[in-house]
């Protein structure tokens, strides 16, 4: 890898990571944001007249602003440059060759087009890892068709399987559930391509995330099941398929509350706190299978117990005993948890157009190293140039004056 200037100091696991960004929205972005989250040095590049339309997204607005941006580009630095141009093209090829990372989720081919696909990367930086992120992947008889997480979602099975057996539409999720496993599944590949560049002298390499293959990879065991038996797994409403019980119930207080007893000992200890011990011998509920085919007279049961008991009586009872269970919550309740304040999973930064906002904590913890969460993203688009293109390019004010005045950044 060539030489290039040390990046910030920095705290965390990943400090001393260099990461070119580029793209928009959630995939792409949401990698960088991770790995900033951990120590890495993330330079975002937006286009002088397209900024990514994050800075709009969330479904409500404070101050005449989205609400998501601050904690999307949280702690990184934020640059502007013309990929569309030949000199934006070659500054993104002299920032990779400086940098260890470039994480992007543009259309398949796109880059190539540009002229900075991963041939011409490697070119000037052959330890590079380029993470792409795509809909469909980068190869393949849909590679060049658009796809966002609802694409993949209803391509690769997850969709199918929401909502209840009677529904003729299956509903979506109410989160941006393709695009987030997608970027897990690009950041785990991202940290095995790292370790391989490190430990085993091997040189940089592509990571292909698609949004469709990180929802298939999801199905659980309906792929055996199909394939040796022709059985389609259908949705099952706010049962758990097969395993039982796994289900929600409303308590007297009109609290929902999830049990899970869907083993033969969890089972057995949900039947002694209900007051109902003969069950664990009874024939209908003797196993998992029969559970499973039982499980409508074996989930009226419970629901008669858990209809004259108040919610936090039902919790107490069954964490006490050994029994998985959880309330319902909404944001609200989650804001009012101990728990959630206890472990950082609310973090409050102070965001300069905004104020003090509360963001989402660090997952997961690590004892030695832990992340952290940066401070909440500006507004302001470019506000990183001078501290980017001069830190780490040894630009000059006057070429990165002329290159504004052109419009490439």
């Amino acid at each position: 890898m060539s030489k290039r200037p040390a990046a910030p100091a920095s705290e965390g696991p990943l400090a001393g990571l260099r990461v070119i960004e580029l793209g928009s929205l959630i995939a792409g972005p949401l990698v960088g944001r991770m790995l900033a989250d951990f120590g890495a040095e993330v330079i975002k590049v937006e286009a002088p007249d397209r900024p990514d339309p994050m800075r709009e997204w969330g479904r409500a607005r404070y101050a005449d602003h989205g609400l998501w941006w601050p904690v999307q580009a949280r702690g990184k630095r934020l640059v502007t440059l013309n990929l569309r141009s030949e000199a934006g093209q070659r500054i993104l090829r002299r920032l990779a060759g400086r940098s260890d990372v470039v994480v992007e989720n543009f259309r398949p081919g796109t880059l190539e087009r540009w002229g900075i696909g991963p041939d011409a990367l490697h070119a000037v930086n052959p330890s590079l890892v380029i993470v792409r992120i795509s809909g469909y992947g980068q190869t393949g008889p849909y590679a060049r068709r658009p796809g966002f997480g609802l694409a993949g979602e209803a391509m690769g099975g997850l969709r199918y399987l929401n909502g209840y057996p009677e529904d003729r539409v299956p509903p979506r999720f109410g989160i941006t559930l393709g695009d987030s496993l997608a970027s897990l599944f690009a950041i785990q590949g991202l940290l095995m391509a790292l370790y391989h560049r490190s430990t085993r002298g091997g040189a940089g390499q592509v990571v292909d995330a698609s949004i469709l293959e990180s929802c298939f990879a999801m199905l659980d065991s309906s792929v055996p099941e199909y394939g040796k038996l022709g059985v389609v797994r259908g949705p099952t409403g706010s049962r758990m398929g097969a395993t039982a019980p796994s289900n929600v119930f409303e308590c007297r207080d009109h609290r929902m509350v999830a049990i899970g007893a869907n083993s033969d000992v969890l089972f057995g200890r949900l039947c002694e706190v209900m007051g109902r011990p003969e069950l664990r011998t009874d024939e209908r509920y003797s196993s998992h299978w029969k559970r499973a085919e039982n499980v409508e007279s074996l989930e009226a049961i419970i629901a008669e117990w858990a209809s004259r008991t108040d919610s936090a009586v039902v919790e107490e009872a069954l964490n006490d005993a050994g029994v998985v269970c959880a309330p319902i919550y909404s944001v609200a309740d989650i804001f009012q948890d101990a728990h959630f304040r206890f472990r950082e999973m609310l973090v409050e930064g102070r965001s300069p157009e905004l104020g003090t906002i509360v963001m989402p904590g660090i997952v997961p913890k690590l004892s030695t190293t832990p992340g952290r969460a940066g401070a909440p993203a500006s507004f302001d688009q470019g506000q990183d140039n001078e501290i980017v293109y001069r830190g780490v390019l040894e630009m000059s004010a006057a070429e990165i004056a002329a290159l504004r005045e052109e419009g490439v950044m």
